[in-house]
C-alpha cells in the first residue's frame, strides 16, 4: 500500500533535473513546483479562490510556529484541520517552526535569512540553561538544549517550549498533507564546530519526530513527514546529514538551513546526489527565480519562499526583460505616467488589465488594492516560471 504522500519521477535529465508528481491526499503537485507562503493560513492580501484561479498554485504552506501562537494549534484542528479552517482546497505543507524559534530567538532583529549576507555578533548563541533574566528579554529568548527549544513569543513575552515531540504533535493538529521533523536552524555566520552539533541535534530530532509520528496511527494515514538536511555552508557536513537522514524512514527531504549565492549549487548536488531518488527534496525558504533554476538543475523538487508577496506589499514587481526576471519599484516617480502594462511579457490577469500608472497611483495613495494586484502578479510570475521549466525538462 502507498503512503499517504508519495513521489513518482516521471523524467529525469544527466543534469539532475527531473519533473515528477508528488501524490498526496489533497491532489497531485506537478514538479517542479513552486509553493505559495501563507504563513498564517493566509497568502496576505489573497483569497484562496485567487490562487486557484488567478495564480494557478498548486500547493500552500503554513507555519507551524504562527499557527501554534495565534489562533492556536487546537483551534485549527477543532476547525476540522487546515483545509478546512483556511478553505485551501488543494496539498498543503507546514514547517517544523524551528526556523521562526531561531529568527525570531536568538537571531530577533539581526536580519538572519537563509543567505549568509553580513555578518552579526554571534557570540550569544550556543547551549543555555533557562533563567529568568533571560526570560525577561522580550521576543529575544532561544534557548536550545538537547530535548528542544525553549522560547519566548513574539506577541507578548509568554514563554514556550518546542521539542520533536510537541512540532509533530502541532502539525498533527493542524492537519497538512506534508509536515517536517523539528529541525534546528543556524545562523549563516555559524562557525564549523557548531554547525556540526547542531546538525547531530537536528539528526537526533529526527529519530524523535519519527517516532512520535508513528505513534500517531491516524496522522500515519493522512500527512507524510519529511526531514530536514542541515549542515550550513559545509560540504562534508551537507553530505553527512544526506547520508544519515537519506537512511531513515521519512516520506520525503527538507533542504534548510542557510547559503551563501556562490555556494548553494555545489552544496545542492552535494545532498541530491545522496538522497534517495524515489523521494522529493523540498528546497526551503529560497524562491529567487535564479536560485530556482539552479535548485531544479540539481535535482530539486519543491520551493517555497515569502520574497512574492512581500516585495509586492512594498510595490516591487517582478518584470521580464531581456536580462531575465528583474524588480522594479512602482513608487519610483518614473512610473508614474507610466501608462504600459505592469509587465509586458505576462499574461497574467493583472497585466491584461493594469498599467504600471495605476499600481504606482496605488501604492503612492496606501491603497489595498495595490499589494492585492501585485501579489497575484509576483505569485504569477515564480509560480508559471517553475512550471515552465518542468515543461522544459519533459521536452528535453
Amino acid at each position: 500500500m502507498k503512503p499517504p504522500v508519495w513521489f513518482e519521477l516521471q523524467k529525469q535529465l544527466p543534469n539532475g533535473a527531473r519533473a515528477g508528481i508528488i501524490h498526496t491526499p489533497h491532489g497531485d503537485i506537478e514538479t517542479p513546483a513552486f509553493v505559495a507562503v501563507g504563513t498564517k493560513a493566509t497568502v496576505k492580501s489573497l483569497k484562496p479562490e485567487d490562487l486557484h484561479d488567478f495564480v494557478g498554485a498548486q500547493v500552500a504552506l503554513a507555519n507551524t510556529y504562527h499557527l501554534y501562537l495565534e489562533p492556536g494549534h487546537e483551534v485549527v484542528r477543532d476547525a476540522g484541520g487546515l483545509h478546512t479552517f483556511a478553505n485551501w482546497q488543494m496539498p498543503t505543507i507546514t514547517d517544523s517552526g524551528g526556523f521562526q524559534v531561531f529568527s525570531l530567538g536568538a537571531a530577533f532583529g539581526k536580519g538572519v535569512t537563509k543567505f549568509a549576507k553580513g555578518e552579526y555578533d554571534d557570540t550569544e548563541r550556543g547551549i543555555n540553561i533557562y533563567s529568568k533574566e533571560v526570560a525577561s528579554e522580550h521576543g529575544k529568548l532561544c534557548q536550545i538544549d538537547e530535548e528542544g527549544v525553549t522560547f519566548t513569543s513574539h506577541h507578548d513575552g509568554s514563554l514556550h517550549r518546542f521539542t520533536a515531540e510537541r512540532s509533530i504533535e502541532i502539525q498533527h493538529a493542524i492537519g497538512a498533507d506534508i509536515i517536517f521533523a523539528f529541525d534546528e536552524c543556524t545562523a549563516p555566520t555559524a562557525d564549523y564546530e557548531y554547525q556540526k552539533e547542531a546538525m547531530d541535534r537536528t539528526h537526533r530530532w529526527a529519530k524523535r519526530s519519527i517516532m512520535a509520528h508513528k505513534q500517531n496511527y491516524e496522522a500515519l494515514k493522512k500527512q507524510g513527514l519529511y526531514g530536514v538536511v542541515q549542515g550550513g555552508r559545509h560540504l562534508d557536513l551537507r553530505a553527512e546529514s544526506a547520508r544519515i537522514l537519506g537512511d531513515m524512514d521519512f516520506d520525503g527531504y527538507g533542504i534548510g538551513g542557510s547559503f551563501s549565492k556562490e555556494d548553494l549549487g555545489e552544496a545542492l548536488k552535494v545532498v541530491t546526489d545522496i538522497l534517495p531518488k524515489d523521494k522529493p527534496r523540498h528546497l526551503l525558504g529560497i524562491g529567487e527565480p535564479e536560485d530556482i533554476a539552479r535548485g531544479v538543475m540539481h535535482g530539486c523538487d519543491t520551493f517555497d519562499c515569502v520574497a512574492p508577496t512581500r516585495i509586492a506589499r512594498t510595490g516591487s514587481v517582478y518584470n521580464h526583460t531581456s536580462a531575465g526576471i528583474v524588480r522594479i519599484h512602482l513608487k519610483n516617480a518614473k512610473y508614474i505616467r507610466d501608462f504600459s502594462p505592469l509587465d509586458e511579457h505576462c499574461d497574467c490577469a493583472v497585466c491584461t488589465k493594469y498599467t504600471k500608472a495605476y499600481l504606482a497611483h496605488l501604492f503612492r495613495a496606501n491603497e489595498m488594492l495595490g499589494a492585492h494586484l501585485a501579489s497575484i502578479h509576483n505569485l504569477y510570475v515564480i509560480v508559471n516560471y517553475t512550471k515552465k521549466l518542468r515543461e522544459e525538462i519533459l521536452a528535453a
